[in-house]
């Protein structure tokens, strides 16, 4: 594997996951294969799960690690061929991506959508621009249009409560303030499209996500009928896809309460605004998976590491 950037790189989730638990149970058990390897961790955009967790996860497995909040420390990166650079960007992606590549053997990036700009944002141009230019392996912290590490953790914690050969799961939309990406929806449906479950997927109607994205899963715009004997319930907000970047609708009656989901175990990959997206009983209640789900983010993260560490060695 030469990089993590989408679950595309994922050979066997089955296996990827068995591994991952194997590696939380003891996670320094490969503690010698980063020994004498830097990773640098790139941050466009706040963190917090996401920083923690890979640089846990590198750790365990002896790396060093360089951390820069790239947005307010870097200089402001151009991206186009050509371009002529009289304006507000100080870099291009061609020297940057090449000068970070001499300091580490891993390069993290975590650049989120523009949100204003859907053919750009599906460009992804930070992500691939580091990919074309760096030389080294690029690892997706959360990119435009995916968040493969979050949907890995969120396969693991599956695989760790799930007590049937088919359970059923569903991704509900919530009502928030802001308009927010696609990027963890998009992952989790792609990671649900590789397991075996009854997968359902439900929004008001206006909020679909790319339907390339989507392509093959059921979707039900009536949330009680999709939420009907659920096992697990991964509720996410996302803006419009169509009308790209748009809030369209803050229906408060898509909020998850304890009513809604019933016995199903509840998954959020956080941060979430309680009482909005979802009712303190639900998050302070013994379905709540959620710090389960933010553990496993260092496992998942660790996995990846592992695998391209082993590429590098040969």
């Amino acid at each position: 594997m030469q990089h993590y950037l989408s679950l595309k790189d994922i050979d066997s989730l089955p296996q990827w996951v068995e591994e991952a638990r194997s590696l939380k149970a003891n996670p320094l058990q490969f503690k010698a294969l980063g020994e004498a390897k830097t990773i640098c961790l790139l941050f466009f955009n706040n963190s917090l799960r996401t920083r923690l967790s890979t640089q846990k996860a590198a750790m365990n497995l002896g790396m060093e690690v360089i951390v820069m909040n790239f947005g307010s420390e870097g200089w402001a990166l151009e991206y186009g061929d050509g371009t002529i650079m009289d304006q507000g960007t100080s870099e291009h992606i061609k020297e940057a991506a090449q000068v970070v590549a001499q300091y580490c053997d891993i390069v993290a990036i975590r650049a989120f959508a523009s949100l204003t700009d859907r053919e750009k944002d599906e460009a992804e141009v930070v992500m691939n621009g580091f990919k074309k230019y760096a030389g080294i392996p690029v690892v997706n912290m959360e990119s435009s249009v995916g968040h493969p590490l979050q949907a890995l953790a969120d396969a693991i914690t599956l695989a760790e409560n799930n007590t049937k050969k088919r359970p059923k799961v569903v991704l509900s939309w919530a009502p928030h303030p802001k308009a927010l990406p696609h990027a963890v929806a998009n992952s989790f449906v792609e990671m649900m499209h590789l397991q075996e479950a009854d997968f359902v997927i439900t929004h008001p109607k206006g909020y679909d996500l790319n339907p390339e994205v989507t392509k093959g899963a059921k979707i039900e715009y009536d949330q009680d009928k999709a939420l009907e004997d659920a096992d697990f319930v991964y509720v996410k907000n996302w803006s419009s896809y169509k009308d790209y970047g748009k809030v369209m609708n803050q229906d408060k009656n898509w909020t998850m309460t304890n009513k809604k989901l019933g016995k199903a175990k509840f998954m959020h990959c956080l941060p979430v605004r309680r009482n909005v997206v979802v009712a303190d009983e639900v998050l302070d209640g013994p379905n709540s998976l959620v710090v389960q789900q933010a553990n496993n983010r260092t496992y998942s993260a660790q996995i990846v590491l592992k695998k391209l560490l082993e590429s590098l060695k040969g």
